[in-house]
């Protein structure tokens, strides 16, 4: 089968990225998108590494970069269809003309690629006009979502849907939809490309935005009673007097994410309920585990479906009870090694890209 992926990246990161690499903003193609899958951010190509690696033609777009998307436009000689009249168009109007430009050449690359199944890991930024479109070209039309999306987010046009939240599953089910609960998963590949720097003692990567109310509350709560070095995003969003801002050391996307993982000996995660409910489900249950580190996660209840609280993972109820299990394992270095050896081998024994690539091909055969 032919498979093309289309993904969307935050846009700190791509900013990030292109002012750390500003030579790649007019470098061919392939070379800009093969430097920025070796970022490792998000899903990265592992979708499509692992569909080739089954035998399969797959690729993967990054629909909102924009350096790349008008670099290959250039280079296929895509002219966009809308041609409104610039001189009529006021400020308002500009963001409506960008997106008119980057659908154009989208609707080109799907066509180019001719692709058996086209599979969105960002439907919130899908217009319907632009769906019923591209269903002209493709066989079968899948989706993702595992976060916040707006009511008028329309999921008809996909043959099904994925979701790593077994609430949304539930949900698209009762609409009528077809939808399957899809767990996220870990990329190996990437363990040869980490080499172990200074030790760091507890570890948090991930952000503090406006839907994570919740998580700053626990963070404050938990810098309390241990302290704790912060990567990420969100500074901007905490109160002036928040104690976190002290642990905040900065940004940390893709290879430096999993750096931090690798070096810290205990890594504290903490689901934002505004949108997981009570259900175990977010990137880094499976990043820090897939590099050998021990994960100290708040306790739900489909935990134990993914992970064995008390042997690969642990799991608390409150601050408290963090920072008690991050002091205990941190003064009893063979316990925590352990644990972390056996959440490791969990991951890579059940959860890692091929296996979710063999299960994608499952669920996609029952639709072609």
């Amino acid at each position: 089968m032919r498979i093309l992926i289309l993904d969307a990246y935050y846009s700190a990161f791509l900013d990030s990225f292109y002012a750390a690499h500003p030579e790649l903003v007019n470098a061919p193609y392939p070379e800009q998108w093969r430097a920025l899958m070796d970022q490792c951010f998000g899903t990265a190509d592992y979708y499509s590494r692992n569909l080739r690696h089954l035998g399969h033609e797959a690729d993967e777009i990054i629909t909102n970069c924009a350096a790349m998307q008008s670099r290959w436009a250039r280079e296929h000689g895509v002219m966009p269809r809308w041609k409104p009249a610039l001189r009529k168009l006021g400020p308002l109007r500009v963001p409506w003309l960008r997106r008119c430009l980057h659908a154009s050449i989208l609707m080109e690359q799907i066509r180019s690629f001719r692709p058996d199944v086209l599979y969105t890991q960002c439907p919130k930024a899908m217009d319907p006009v632009f769906l019923r479109e591209a269903r002209g070209h493709v066989r079968c039309m899948a989706a993702q979502i595992a976060s916040l999306y707006p009511p008028s987010t329309d999921f008809s046009q996909y043959d099904f849907i994925l979701s790593s939240f077994p609430h949304y599953v539930k949900r698209f089910k009762e609409q009528g939809l077809s939808a399957y609960y899809f767990q996220l998963a870990f990329e190996p590949t990437i363990l040869n490309r980490l080499r172990p720097g200074p030790a760091r003692d507890i570890v948090f990567v991930g952000g503090m935005s406006l839907v994570h109310g919740e998580r700053v509350r626990f963070f404050e709560e938990l810098v309390r009673q241990v302290p704790l070095d912060w990567w990420g995003y969100g500074l901007e969003n905490l109160a002036p007097d928040s104690p976190l801002r002290s642990f905040y050391l900065g940004s940390a996307w893709g290879l430096a994410m999993y750096g931090k993982l690798l070096n810290a000996r205990v890594t504290i995660n903490q689901h934002p309920d505004v949108v997981v409910e009570n259900y175990a489900n977010n990137m880094r249950l499976y990043e820090a585990t897939g590099v050998g580190t021990l994960l100290i996660t708040d306790q739900k209840i489909n935990l134990a479906d993914i992970f064995a609280p008390g042997k690969e993972v642990l799991a608390y109820r409150s601050a408290q009870e963090c920072a008690e299990m991050a002091r205990y394992y941190l003064d009893h270095e063979e316990e925590r090694k352990t644990i972390a050896r056996a959440g490791q081998e969990r991951t890579l024994r059940e959860h890692t890209y091929l296996h979710r690539m063999q299960e994608f091909l499952e669920i996609v055969k029952r639709h072609l």
